[in-house]
């Protein structure tokens, strides 16, 4: 149990059967009444967002996550592969499990995998990966920085916007929070 006193931003709870995690939280103390902690948390299975207000020191129980640092070995049909670094056993998990950002995901590839029980919440993959580009438009001399963006395809399958001059065959650095080019590798 966790008191609501102790929220922070990143704290885990249990609310309704599910795991929510609190994104911001403000301790309130009217001229008369009693203090509350009024929260903002994400559901970490949906993604959805909800504001609650707690009274202050009211307990709540804490989800205890845990992360294990898994290797994407080869997919299989639907499933993708994972090798535990650890204790070297396999387990599989499907693209909706990985989320949005399975489109990054290569052979060889250390992720972060969240549980909660046996559940899956969350597979964390690095904030940037260099991956090869396999398809875009070519570029023309005079083509810089500054003038303009176009899609590419890289190795995975993903599409980005990358400037004018990358070529096909070059390795470009991608954040993967939010799709956007880096640089070249």
């Amino acid at each position: 149990m966790i008191s609501s006193n102790d929220f922070r931003p990143g704290v885990s709870i249990v609310l309704d059967g599910s795991v929510w995690k609190v994104v911001e939280f403000l301790h309130v103390k009217p001229g008369k009444g009693s203090a509350f902690v009024r929260t903002t948390l994400k559901n970490v299975q949906s993604g959805k967002v909800m504001e609650r207000t707690f009274r202050a020191g009211e307990t709540v129980p804490q989800a205890t996550l845990e992360k294990s640092t898994m290797q994407h070995t080869y997919k299989e049909g639907d499933e993708y592969v994972f090798m535990e670094m650890e204790t070297y056993e396999e387990g599989r998990l499907s693209a909706a499990q990985i989320g949005d950002r399975v489109k990054y995901l290569k052979e060889g590839m250390e992720v972060n995998v969240v549980r909660w029980g046996e559940q899956v919440l969350e597979v964390e993959l690095p904030n940037s990966v260099v991956l090869e580009v396999t398809e875009t438009d070519p570029g023309v001399k005079g083509d810089t920085a500054t003038g303009g963006s176009k899609p590419a395809i890289v190795e995975t399958g993903a599409q980005i916007m990358v400037p004018l001059f990358i070529t096909v065959g070059e390795r470009i650095k991608i954040d993967t929070r939010d799709d956007k080019y880096l640089g070249r590798e």
